[in-house]
């Protein structure tokens, strides 16, 4: 047997087999919990060439709707393979890394810290930067620790979560850490314009994630680093939304915008050379 690919998704690692399948090639899924990993192994060597150029097309395009067709008219209810229960702390922990990992737990300090005190005994620590403490250069970047309510909480955390630790394991923590450092600075510095010191908030950051992710995975799918096209769409449509004022007044309309933009700008910087490729095709 011969070992094609090796996979961290089994969704993906289905995917390929289904549509193997449906070219009349067989492929063997081996599981390896301990490295959480996916196999992929072919019996016949004659059929190698054929497998990897259609790997190769697969990887550049995972979501093409010839694999959705090929796993509803091949696949099977007995898969390969069974997805493990990830709502578990060991599998929390092991799906993230540290950075990921302290960003949470400081937001949920901060916000028990507010939910004890008064906003401005926080804020007297946390706000962007007065005329006066512009020396004080952790306010550049600590208002994206403070959380106003649980729902702000737990919706900028959840995709915190899910967003990070995709671009920490795969991409390293000086990745993640860039990342958070100048979205958070250039999020905070466009909602000051607006609300001077008075916000706080991790979403601007979440933006720039999405938007990061989502095009990483169009122009390099096989990082395995992705944000789906469905919350694209969603963010874009929430930013009309809070423009045209209809979300209330307590929306970071300039945070989200800015993270949304920095976002895309280190992602087309970080995938240059795929546009370099295709406009020389």
């Amino acid at each position: 047997m011969i070992h094609v690919v090796s996979f961290e998704n089994p969704r993906m690692a289905q995917a390929f087999v289904d549509y193997m399948a449906s070219q009349h090639i067989p492929l063997k899924i081996h599981t390896v919990p301990e490295q959480q990993q996916v196999e992929l192994w072919l019996n016949d060597e004659e059929h190698l060439a054929k497998v990897q150029h259609e790997l190769e097309r697969f990887l550049q395009d995972p979501t093409n709707p010839r694999y959705i067709a090929a796993s509803w008219e091949t696949g099977t209810t007995e898969a390969g393979f069974k997805y493990r229960n990830t709502l578990t702390l060991a599998n929390l922990k092991a799906q993230s890394g540290p950075l990921t990992i302290a960003v949470i737990l400081i937001c949920i300090g901060v916000y028990f810290w507010l939910d004890m005190t008064q906003h401005l005994d926080v804020l007297r620590y946390f706000a962007w930067p007065r005329e006066d403490q512009q020396f004080e250069l952790w306010r550049w970047f600590s208002p994206v620790f403070v959380q106003f309510s649980l729902s702000q909480l737990v919706f900028n955390l959840v995709l915190w979560w899910y967003l990070a630790s995709q671009v920490e394991r795969r991409l390293g923590f000086g990745k993640l850490l860039t990342i958070f450092l100048v979205s958070a600075l250039f999020c905070n510095w466009a909602q000051s314009l607006y609300s001077e010191s008075n916000f706080g908030g991790l979403s601007g950051v979440v933006y720039a994630l999405i938007s990061y992710a989502w095009l990483t995975g169009e122009r390099q799918p096989e990082k395995e680093v992705s944000a789906p096209r469905g919350l694209m769409i969603f963010v874009i449509v929430w930013l009309f939304l809070g423009n045209l004022g209809v979300l209330g007044n307590d929306i970071a309309n300039a945070s989200h915008i800015s993270g949304l933009i920095i976002g895309l700008l280190m992602g087309i910087w970080d995938n240059r050379h795929t546009f370099k490729h295709q406009s020389s095709r």
